[in-house]
């Protein structure tokens, strides 16, 4: 089974959705065939390339109630063990880092690739690591067991800028508005950080689904507004 995810780094949903998937990945008897690969998606692709605090990004956009936003999705993820520190988090171009997510896929494989996105989503949203700095990606890149040269050296060039602009819009015109989203076997499309539960049932259906060889499709787990529950939206 391949389970394509679509999530940007500066959305907090997919730091609790990843963290769940994971969960519900880790009670399915079949995981060992289970294929993940997490696909670029921008939130936001016309956000400039400087450090900017997110206090201040999301009260330009939401107004007073970005700070009841920033507190109900720091309670839930504490529930999952997942650190929230907004007061230090900073807003930048999330285009880097996915050539940088694109480029360990490419030369390390899914298991790196998904050890670095969790540890961006990590120091993010935690530590206040800069996703459109290319020191912090790199530091980012050696934590979780890369090398550091080939990391700097692909970071320091324009490798794979254009092919990521081509996945983001292959998104769109797959239908992805709101991250993230989980796209199983090219066919069930599922939005939104869903339980662990609701999402062992769904890699349950799915595989029933594809071994009986099932038509396509699809399950939309509905859309939220800004980053209501669930998802974060364009």
């Amino acid at each position: 089974m391949k389970v394509e995810i679509y999530s940007d780094i500066a959305c907090p949903w997919c730091h609790v959705g990843k963290r769940r998937f994971e969960q519900a990945l880790a009670a399915f008897p079949g995981a060992g065939d289970v294929e993940v690969v997490y696909r670029p998606f921008q939130l936001d692709p016309h956000a400039p390339e400087k450090p900017l605090p997110h206090r201040e990004v999301l009260a330009a956009k939401y107004g007073p109630q970005s700070v009841a936003m920033d507190d109900h999705i720091t309670r839930l993820g504490a529930d999952e063990g997942l650190s929230f520190d907004f007061d230090t988090v900073v807003e930048n171009n999330s285009l880097l880092a996915h050539r940088l997510l694109r480029f360990v896929l490419e030369r390390y494989g899914r298991d790196a690739q998904a050890r670095l996105k969790g540890r961006l989503l990590e120091a993010h949203f935690g530590e206040g690591l800069d996703i459109g700095d290319r020191e912090h990606l790199t530091d980012a890149a050696v934590t979780v067991g890369l090398d550091r040269d080939p990391v700097a050296a692909f970071l320091d060039g324009d490798d794979l800028h254009d092919e990521v602009l081509d996945e983001i819009e292959e998104a769109r015109q797959r239908g992805v508005t709101a991250v993230p989203t989980f796209v199983f076997e090219g066919q069930w499309a599922v939005q939104g950080g869903q339980e662990p539960a609701t999402f062992l049932k769904i890699l349950q259906q799915v595989a029933a689904e594809t071994e009986a060889g099932a038509g396509a499709a699809e399950a939309d787990a509905g859309s939220g507004e800004a980053c209501a529950d669930g998802a974060c939206a364009v």
